[in-house]
């Protein structure tokens, strides 16, 4: 199979298939961002190179946005970490 077909072998054409993968690339960036930048400014490197290195969709970001730095949801977008 082509990756090109994969919209074709899940029923998708080319209209859904399209705005979905700008959804999913936007949902990503935004976590990546926001895991990255807050890994760098609490000084964890080793969280950094792995986010910079595995790409998850946002998920390892979400994971360690809430569950290792304990960030609460208001604080995601504050410059204090």
């Amino acid at each position: 199979m082509h990756y090109l077909d994969l919209g074709n072998a899940l029923g998708m054409n080319a209209l859904t298939v399209g705005p979905l993968l700008v959804i999913l690339l936007l949902w990503s960036l935004v976590w990546k961002g926001l895991g990255l930048w807050h890994s760098a400014r609490r000084g964890e490197w080793i969280w950094f190179v792995i986010m910079m290195l595995v790409n998850t969709v946002g998920i390892l970001e979400i994971v360690y946005l809430f569950a290792v730095a304990k960030i609460k949801p208001d604080k995601l977008f504050s410059k204090d970490s």
